[in-house]
């Protein structure tokens, strides 16, 4: 990400999980080289903290989905169980 980078905060919650985190990836090397504006800092810092959310709502999501496929899966166990005896 050059110092010219233009953050598109409208863009993040059409990102998958990937590529949500690859962003926040390079944000993270590009402030380790030290050589930003405060500025930029900042708003790098507010794009970072929305990909972060947005990646935390992804796992939350997938951690939903998985508990639901468990529950499904425990339901159909206990029912194929009562129908044999």
């Amino acid at each position: 990400m050059s110092m010219d980078h233009k953050f598109d905060f409208d863009g993040i919650d059409g990102l998958s999980f990937e590529e949500a985190l690859t962003k926040l990836e390079a944000i993270v090397k590009n402030l380790e080289n030290g050589k930003n504006s405060l500025d930029y800092l900042i708003k790098s810092y507010e794009y970072a903290n929305e990909l972060k959310r947005h990646c935390d709502t992804k796992l939350k999501e997938a951690k939903l989905k998985i508990e639901l496929v468990s529950k499904n899966q425990e339901n159909e166990e206990i029912s194929e169980k009562i129908e044999i005896n």
